[in-house]
């Protein structure tokens, strides 16, 4: 990773949100709505907005699914591929005890990463029109309470006092 790498990467990132979403912006606003006005979710997401539209979705829904594509998908298999490349390296290591400790570093953070776009792919671009709101809702926990909620308890787990009192924690339990 240099400088250069490191501005590009976050330049495509923001310039794609510019450049892609207001495409999708210019179709909704061509959308009618009539009956009720009720988003059956925790947050006004996309699917569920979509549903209260009385219009012919099917080229928002496209238009959706390729810019899932891009936006989740491609950088999913881009950090899938770093982490073959890591894990790789990982091997070619001398000592057992140095690729015990360099797994340990990555697994929190795959765990993380698996975790969230693994609820994201199946959200955004897996999603099926039959899909049930509540299946969504659930599914759409997974990305934006649970993923949050553990990280900071998988990258303390490598912390020896976190250790200590997650074992008390487990014998008090009992």
């Amino acid at each position: 990773m240099n400088p250069k790498l490191c501005f590009q990467l976050a330049f495509w990132s923001w310039a794609a949100g510019f450049l892609l979403i207001p495409c999708q912006f210019l179709l909704i606003f061509q959308l009618h709505f009539c009956g009720p006005n009720v988003i059956d979710h925790f947050f006004c997401d996309f699917a569920p907005f979509l549903k209260l539209s009385s219009s012919n979705t099917e080229i928002i829904r496209w238009q959706d699914f390729t810019i899932s594509v891009l936006l989740i998908f491609f950088p999913f298999l881009f950090v899938l591929g770093s982490y073959i490349r890591i894990f790789i390296t990982i091997f070619k290591m001398a000592t057992t005890a140095g690729k015990k400790k360099a797994f340990s570093t990555c697994s929190s953070h795959l765990a993380t990463v698996s975790t969230h776009y693994g609820a994201l792919v199946t959200i955004y671009v897996f999603t099926k029109t039959g899909d049930s709101l509540y299946e969504n809702k659930w599914k759409s926990l997974l990305y934006t309470v649970l993923t949050p909620f553990i990280n900071p308890m998988l990258y303390s787990m490598r912390n020896k006092e976190f250790r200590k009192a997650l074992t008390k924690l487990t014998h008090i339990m009992r």
